[in-house]
């Protein structure tokens, strides 16, 4: 009975495991075939940018099959999924280099970003929604139900320039634009990608003070526009808990607030709290557009915002093949970690 029970659960899981991979994909190709068909209605030309107004009709439709723009849209697109099957992203028309190439040179500069944000997030945001619930009502869970739609409610873009104006500018606390300072912008060498990393294996005396002060504003702009979100929904899932039964047992046995908060309901709502920090994490990822365009923070999304601006068909579907097969896998192992976490899913 045990091992039928056991081959019934291990089925399950396979065919559970299979629907995920599934949608997974048609996610990634439903993505990809609504990137290509709104870059298609770019008024910018391609070819044009790439001959120049004054180019001849000859070197222009050359240009243009050369790019192998002749053909239909649809041909075009299947072409596109051709070479990615083979691992060719393509050429990017705006830097001339690989899309591949471009995307592992400043895709580790969004993953250290929206990393350090979203581990401030965390921190600040669970601390504060606990704090909220434990005192509903008073000046404390106020102070956290204003956070929440003062972060959901302040546009990034603002909050980055006044950021940079007050702290940078007049005060001189942090770093400005940019990684590093120009001091040492072009005298570490980025092995890793990695800022902290690379300037901290240097032999630069500062480098890495000065990656931190130019991580500071971008991280906590960043971090504030997803920290409410986070503080809201573990307030309120506390709340939702602090109402069970074993919470007025465990009061009734003497347990302080602090030991119940930690102890009993904490492990309860994991399984959430990772949810809303994952996705909170993958907003980051897709989000950091303006961020990385207002500090000049070389990642995706700033590379992403200067291919739109080129209609750079190649670098647009590379950059949200890679952002979407990150948005999966977040997904995924949050799905997994849940599983895992939650001794009520685990049962």
């Amino acid at each position: 009975m045990n091992s039928a029970h056991a081959r019934t659960a291990r089925a399950s899981s396979i065919a559970r495991a299979l629907g995920r991979l599934g949608a997974s994909a048609l996610t990634i190709a439903g993505l990809l075939a609504v990137t290509f068909a709104l870059s298609s209605l770019s008024p910018i030309d391609p070819v044009r940018q790439l001959v120049g107004d004054h180019a001849s009709e000859s070197a222009y439709r050359a240009a243009r099959h050369a790019l192998g723009l002749d053909v239909s849209r649809p041909l075009q697109f299947a072409h596109y999924v051709a070479r990615l099957a083979h691992g060719d992203l393509g050429l990017s028309r705006s830097t001339g280099q690989p899309v591949s190439q471009d995307l592992a040179r400043v895709f580790p500069a969004t993953i250290e970003l929206a990393t350090i944000a979203m581990a401030v997030c965390a921190v600040v945001g669970i601390a504060a929604g606990m704090l909220g619930a434990a005192r509903p009502g008073r000046i404390v869970d106020q102070c956290v139900r204003a956070l929440a739609v003062l972060g959901a409610s302040v546009p990034i873009f603002w909050l980055g320039l006044v950021a940079l104006y007050v702290f940078y500018a007049r005060l001189h606390w942090t770093g400005g634009p940019g990684r590093l300072d120009d001091a040492y912008e072009y005298t570490i060498d980025m092995h890793t990608g990695f800022v902290l990393v690379d300037a901290w294996r240097s032999s630069e005396t500062g480098a890495f003070a000065s990656a931190i002060a130019h991580l500071v504003l971008p991280v906590l702009v960043l971090a504030f526009s997803a920290v409410g979100n986070v503080a809201r929904l573990t307030r309120t899932a506390m709340l939702g808990e602090l109402g069970h039964e074993y919470v007025t047992l465990a009061r009734a046995k003497g347990a302080s607030e602090r030991r119940i908060l930690l102890s009993h309901v904490l492990p309860n709502i994991a399984g959430t709290l990772l949810t809303v920090l994952a996705l909170g994490y993958a907003s980051l990822l897709e989000g950091a557009v303006l961020t990385e365009t207002i500090f000049a923070w070389p990642g995706i999304g700033r590379y992403l915002s200067t291919a739109l601006f080129a209609s750079d068909t190649p670098a647009i579907l590379g950059a949200t093949l890679v952002i979407g097969i990150a948005f999966v896998l977040i997904n995924g192992v949050t799905d997994w970690l849940v599983h895992v976490f939650d001794p009520r899913l685990a049962r």
